[in-house]
């Protein structure tokens, strides 16, 4: 037993060193920043683009995509995917999925990552993430810690924020069980699949 509250105190001051690192990162580059540049979706083609995707229409998924567009407004991007998650105190998040973009090709993305908390068990859900201020496409591709006291829940929805730079993700999950708000970790976003979550 002492052994893992050992084991579990060194994991989350390994966590907390990395959500310090990636809070520090450097800031998008000047084209990044040019924000103006980037075309934006509606409220209504998000709604509907979210309810197709999720198999319906649902007055939970419809409340908490409202309370992101009051908390962000139009978002430059999506991603629509699918992960797997577990966790007995440390736990571990895979996806896959596809970011879209207003006029252009449809761009296949992976996740993983760790967390640490007051969490067990598993499950699958469908994500659909909505990006801001992003910039280039690439900016997609890091590391991007929870932001603390983000979430929010409606019935089986529930949205938490993510952050790195300028950049906000605010990823919109289905079936999420008690995983949401009691757990701290980020998410690294890549071109190709790994089995490394870190």
């Amino acid at each position: 037993m002492k052994n893992a509250k050992k084991l579990m105190m060194s994991a989350a001051a390994g966590f907390a060193l990395v959500l310090s690192g990636c809070a520090t990162t450097a800031p998008p580059s000047a084209e990044g920043q040019t924000q103006s540049g980037y075309a934006t979706y509606d409220r209504s083609t998000v709604v509907g683009e979210a309810e197709e995707f999720f198999g319906g229409a649902s007055a939970e998924i419809a409340d908490v995509l409202n309370k992101v567009f009051t908390d962000q407004g139009r978002p430059q991007a999506y991603i629509a995917g699918e992960e797997a998650s577990g966790a007995v105190g440390v736990g571990l998040r895979y996806g896959r999925g596809y970011l879209y973009r207003p006029g252009a090709q449809p761009v296949e993305v992976f996740w993983t990552g760790p967390s640490i908390g007051f969490d067990a068990g598993g499950n699958a859900s469908k994500v659909f993430t909505l990006v801001y201020d992003l910039g280039p496409t690439t900016n997609i591709y890091r590391r991007y810690p929870g932001v603390d006291g983000s979430a929010y829940v409606v019935g089986g929805a529930g949205v938490n924020y993510q952050r790195n730079g300028a950049t906000v993700l605010a990823p919109v999950r289905t079936g999420i069980g008690l995983r949401t708000g009691i757990n701290i970790g980020y998410l690294n976003y890549t071109r190709d699949y790994t089995p490394i979550p870190f």
